[in-house]
């Protein structure tokens, strides 16, 4: 598309948009009214919001628009998934400059939606603002088909812990970028575009799951946070968690311990959960640890010991943009 998005115009841009999106069974009314309507079976609704921030959470230089526009909707489903649900719509808002070309936010949309078919959700609505920055907000919502939520608050004593999805790519492919490299591009791809397993957050609650989240800011943070919320502590053993050959490459070619990315990289959007010990996962969980008894140490340890490197914090030190 040719021109810039101040020549499109607000109403030619939202018309670009929302003529490129497709729609699902839930959707009763979608795009082009005050408001969308989403059928609701369960009559619970699951929600989630995010926010991205150009610099910040993506550069045009290493990301495409429609490489953003599917990590956006990637992680915000992600998050619906990890509550036990099936996602089913999405939301955007949208700030972006007069004078960036009108393509970039048509590609943008484009990713949205395809990420969105992916999960089985559909963009229903929105809003297009102009300013200084380009930022995506993304509202998820999602439906439990009369399952229970599954919290981060629920695992117990004697719990395993296990993970489904990959651990560290992101973190490994942001470290590629950085040094001006694009390859091994499967983890430059897994940076620009997450692939969450959308079907496991469902599929472990209806095994029983006690707990869960997605891997957003680093596997050691984001199980402190069911540590803190379950009030127990969580060991993982390092021998069980998965470092592919080539992120040992990658690691050593940098000066890196690859194991520093599985277990404090983001953005992989891995589904990571507690279930009773006796229940028989599929092949696709790997148990990697256990949940304990609260005690003076740290609540999550690595074979039995502190482990003092930091996940991802958006006000902390390590929030650089990818």
């Amino acid at each position: 598309m040719k021109g810039t998005v101040g020549e499109l115009g607000e109403f030619g841009l939202i018309r670009e948009l929302t003529s490129r999106l497709t729609s699902t069974p839930a959707v009763r009314i979608g795009p082009g009214d005050d408001a969308a309507v989403v059928s609701a079976p369960d009559r619970r609704v699951v929600a989630s919001t995010d926010i991205l921030l150009e610099g910040r959470h993506f550069r045009r230089d290493w990301s495409t628009a429609y490489d953003v526009g599917r990590k956006a909707a990637a992680q915000n489903l992600a998050d619906i998934a990890a509550m036990g649900a099936v996602p089913t719509a999405l939301l955007l808002g949208l700030v972006v400059p007069a004078e960036l070309p009108a393509s970039w936010p048509t590609e943008l949309m484009d990713g949205i939606r395809d990420e969105c078919q992916v999960a089985g959700a559909a963009v229903v609505g929105g809003d297009v603002v102009r300013g200084d920055t380009i930022t995506v907000a993304i509202t998820a919502l999602g439906d439990l088909r009369n399952h229970e939520a599954v919290t981060r608050g629920g695992a117990k004593t004697g719990d395993v812990v296990a993970v489904t999805g990959w651990l560290g790519w992101s973190a490994a492919g942001h470290a590629v970028l950085s040094r001006g490299f694009h390859s091994p591009r499967a983890f430059v791809e897994a940076h620009r575009r997450p692939e969450p397993p959308y079907h496991a957050g469902p599929a472990a609650a209806g095994l029983g799951a006690t707990s869960m989240t997605d891997v957003s800011d680093g596997l050691i943070a984001d199980l402190g946070h069911i540590a803190e919320a379950s009030k127990v502590r969580i060991d993982i053993r390092s021998g069980d968690v998965d470092v592919p050959s080539q992120m040992n490459d990658i690691g050593q070619a940098v000066g890196v311990d690859p194991l520093q990315w599985v277990l404090n990289g983001g953005e992989d959007h891995a589904i990571v959960a507690t279930f009773p010990a006796d229940v028989k996962l599929p092949a696709r969980w790997k148990v990697i640890g256990e949940v304990l008894n609260p005690s003076a140490l740290p609540q999550v340890t690595v074979d039995g010991a502190p482990w003092t490197s930091k996940g991802w914090d958006h006000f902390g030190d390590n929030g650089d943009a990818g």
